[in-house]
């Protein structure tokens, strides 16, 4: 039998009990896909992060990343909390670290006040869901879903979600009806059979060159019914919103997690660069737990 530490972390937040809570395994050689998996399940958080040996020695670590119910290609909160535990133990370069994931090389940078990390892939975007349909998985109307801009998208940077502009007053009523969940995957197939994410936002306003966003987040599908932060939706929003305008580079401010009593702040970042458009998202981290599992 061999021990194994543990910490977690509360991410996108600069208080403990706020944010997104995220379990990390600084050293998991030695655990099968099925221990963790089981860990992942047993945490019960929407991620929870396994660091291991990098197969390229130019790299801080491998990291894998499972919620509740699978392995995920790429994740936001899970990035910048692993790079904030890891930077802590001496494991960045010059303030910089690594990761090998499956949908990518993640660079994470630390910082006094946070870390920021860079989605592994430019913006793509898949097939719109119809409106009807998402708005009967949430709990509010159809004309309150808000298309001028776009319609609800699947858009990704490396992890795929359906983005989705709706009114402030619909954002906060929203509520995942799980029976309409399971009836939509079926309708719209396009993110697998088990596997249903939509990211909800609104404009909030905007102070100089930083555009305010409130944003939720429901997979009950996978497991979440709802996210306190979701980095790996907010890049692609982001990019998203930079690829409607004919400008080089946008920053956004987007509040989550309001509604679920912890509360989020995640900075975002879109460029256009030469393969496309790029984005990153960064925010504060705050230990919280440590302990050990013998497997």
């Amino acid at each position: 039998m061999k021990t194994y530490e543990f910490v977690t972390v509360d991410v996108f937040t600069d208080r403990r009990f706020g944010g997104n809570p995220l379990a990390v395994f600084p050293d998991a050689y030695g655990l099968s896909d099925a221990d963790m998996q089981s860990l992942a399940a047993e945490f019960n958080l929407s991620e929870t992060t396994f660091v291991l040996p990098p197969d390229d020695t130019a790299h801080t670590a491998r990291v894998r990343i499972f919620n509740r119910t699978a392995e995920m290609p790429f994740a936001g909160h899970p990035n910048v909390g692993t790079g904030w535990v890891l930077a802590s133990r001496g494991r960045a370069r010059n303030g910089v670290l690594h990761f090998e994931e499956i949908a990518g090389l993640v660079e994470v940078k630390v910082e006094d006040d946070g870390v920021t990390i860079a989605a592994p892939q430019p913006l793509s975007l898949g097939a719109e869901m119809p409106v009807d349909l998402l708005s009967g998985c949430v709990g509010i109307a159809p004309d309150e879903v808000v298309v001028t801009s776009h319609r609800p998208v699947m858009a990704s940077v490396g992890n795929s979600f359906v983005v989705a502009e709706v009114t402030p007053d619909a954002l906060t009523r929203a509520a995942p009806d799980i029976a309409q969940f399971r009836r939509a995957v079926t309708a719209y197939p396009a993110l697998g059979p088990r596997r249903l994410p939509l990211y909800l936002y609104a404009h909030s306003g905007r102070r100089g060159e930083r555009t305010s966003l409130h944003a939720r987040m429901f997979s009950p599908l996978s497991g979440t019914v709802e996210d306190a932060a979701t980095g790996s939706a907010a890049t692609p929003l982001a990019a998203l919103l930079l690829s409607l305008t004919g400008e080089r580079k946008r920053h956004y401010d987007i509040v989550q997690g309001v509604e679920m009593g912890r509360p989020s702040l995640l900075l975002a970042s879109a460029h256009r660069a030469a393969d496309g458009i790029r984005a990153s998202v960064g925010g504060g981290c705050v230990p919280v737990l440590k302990g050990e599992v013998s497997l």
